[in-house]
């Protein structure tokens, strides 16, 4: 996972065809998968470092890759084997002449004596050794490893990586803010949330372990700024990070907290139903209806006017024989129509549903062969757009729950989606590229090359003319159909950014004369506010302290809401 193997489990459940199993993820634990590898390796290294003699040896870390090639082991053993016996010939050539080893070795020449390290026969006979402490002399499997079994609850235990580990891998997104603890469990196991629905029910479990260990209303000094602030009467105080990190502009301010309040607990609506973790909410568009999507392989409408019967369980079953059976599969996307009277669901199983405002179905798209990212309706009510693991996106009749055409353009897992008009959408991909099609056209009517790793997140302006995207590259690219390369490549993050939304401001809007920004959230726990038309940050938002997963704009453009795994979520005057 560390070094850049940023998609195991996601590459694991594609290659295993899990998600066509009727396995329930719920019941599987957290790192079961991960601690049976780690205890296959800890059984290698284990017949590694016991000679023939039945005495233990040490040697250099085994990696996950080394542990599965024969040729490697076969190799490894013939060397500590020849090291062994050389050993053993100069202790005989010592003993033979009458000289202990102890009154026989100078301390200016220590490097000459029997080394229990494989690599100390390279050094020359004036070199020092690095550490000469018995414990580091002698360092045990375990020692060697970044991750340990537990037997108490099935799970895994993380040790601090060490300076050249850290310097291999980028990737570290939930410990980065937190320095000075252990991993937990979060750490592997949610690693692939980030990009991409989650694959089991039991992957958020472990992450609120890691947020729970965040020490909270601890005092604190808070930087003001002249240009915004936390909204004093939307916000919680947990402790946030303290440290800036460069804007990349000399326009731009660092934004943190003045005079926070916490939300009273009787101003906070809790629904309860959900049996696993919750992914994803959208507002019903014109009645105050909520809809949530679980790993408990539901969806939920949630009445919040008072109605006796204030939630509507939204079933998501898949056939089996001749009966219809809970398909134990994540509910991973979700969308209004614009009218408000149908929801549209993407699952993890592979299948789109269309469900009516009260709770029944209406279509069930079953054209995907995977699970499916991304679902959105168009601006007219009359498509759906879907993306899926399968590489593919289609159009979907949202009246007949008819495939009107399928898009098979990308090479990779198809990520996110998004409208420019109501026949004309983007597609962003693993693959690293960005496709605009036509409902009608066989080709793309357009194709942007530029990020150099996996595309999480595209989005069009208000007016369709611009078009943002977010990668793994920790850039953030603006791009116009008149073009082929970006009209801005913005570089602020020192992480991932893994999603973008444009303000509902600037020509096109309600709100025509105020300034069109793009905020972006990034896995280094700030989220920063773009001028787009000058291509420059203005705000760097800093209160949160691990990844910013959500990012969300009131309608009148002047607050904007942020949400993390630190278990918090602000609400900054950005006017």
């Amino acid at each position: 996972m560390h070094l850049r193997f940023v998609h195991s489990a996601y590459l694991f459940g594609l290659e295993s065809h899990i998600a066509h199993t009727s396995i329930n993820g719920n019941i599987v634990p957290p790192g079961a998968l991960l601690s049976l590898i780690q205890k296959g390796l800890y059984y290698t290294e284990a017949e590694l470092s016991i000679g023939d003699d039945g005495q233990e040896r040490t040697f250099d870390n085994l990696s996950l890759i080394d542990a599965v090639v024969p040729e490697i082991i076969e190799n490894r053993r013939k060397e500590l084997q020849q090291q062994q016996q050389q050993q053993q010939q100069q202790q005989t050539a010592l003993l033979s002449t009458g000289t202990s080893l102890k009154t026989e070795v100078k301390p200016s020449s220590r490097a000459t004596t029997v080394s229990s390290n494989a690599n100390d026969k390279e050094r020359s006979p004036t070199q020092q050794p690095t550490n000469t402490s018995p414990q580091s002399a002698n360092p045990t499997i375990t020692d060697r490893t970044n991750i340990e079994s537990s037997g108490m609850n099935g799970g895994i235990n993380y040790r601090e990586p060490s300076a050249m580990e850290q310097g291999s891998s980028s990737l570290r997104p939930f410990n980065s803010a937190i320095t000075g603890r252990s991993h937990s469990p979060a750490t592997a196991q949610s690693h692939y949330l980030h990009n991409h629905p989650p694959s089991s029910a039991s992957h958020l479990n472990t992450v609120q372990s890691s947020a729970s260990a965040v020490p909270k209303h601890e005092p604190m000094d808070y930087e003001t700024s002249n240009s915004a602030h936390l909204h004093p009467n939307y916000s919680r105080n947990p402790t946030p990070n303290s440290t800036s990190v460069q804007t990349g502009s000399s326009n731009s301010h660092n934004l943190m907290t003045n005079g926070t309040v916490e939300i009273p607990a009787n101003r906070v609506t809790v629904l309860r139903g959900h049996e696993s973790e919750v992914f994803i909410c959208a507002w019903n568009p014109t009645h105050d209806l909520l809809a949530s999507g679980s790993g408990d392989s539901t969806a939920r409408i949630w009445n919040l006017q008072g109605s006796r019967e204030p939630e509507m369980i939204l079933r998501h079953c898949i056939r089996r024989g001749d009966t219809q059976v809970p398909s134990n599969k994540d509910v991973t996307s979700l969308d209004w129509n614009p009218s408000g009277t149908q929801l549209a669901t993407g699952s993890y199983d592979g299948y789109a549903r269309i469900w009516s405002s009260d709770g029944n179905l209406a279509s069930t798209l079953g054209q995907h062969k995977g699970p499916i990212f991304a679902l959105k309706w168009n601006k007219k009510g009359n498509y759906i757009l879907s993306a899926g693991v399968d590489r593919t996106t289609i159009i979907w009749d949202a009246n007949s729950g008819h495939c009107e055409q399928q898009f098979a353009f990308h090479t990779a897992p198809a990520l996110d989606v998004d409208w420019q008009s109501d026949i004309t959408f983007a597609s962003c991909s693993t693959d690293q590229k960005i496709y605009v099609c036509r409902l009608g056209e066989m080709r793309p009517v357009k194709t942007f090359h530029g990020h150099q790793n996996e595309v999480n997140a595209i989005k069009w302006d208000p007016q369709g003319r611009l078009l943002a995207s977010c990668s793994d590259d920790m850039t953030l690219k603006i791009w116009a159909m008149t073009k082929e390369t970006p009209v801005h490549n913005l570089q602020a993050h020192n992480k991932e950014i893994y999603t973008i939304k444009w303000s509902p401001t600037g020509p096109g809007t309600m709100n025509p004369n105020a300034t069109l920004l793009l905020a972006s959230a990034s896995f280094d726990s700030t989220v920063r506010l773009w001028d787009v038309e000058r291509g420059v940050c203005q705000s760097t938002l800093i209160k949160h302290s691990e990844p910013v997963y959500s990012v969300a704009f009131s309608p009148d453009g002047r607050l904007l809401a942020t949400g993390s795994f630190d278990k918090a979520i602000y609400i900054w005057d950005i006017a």
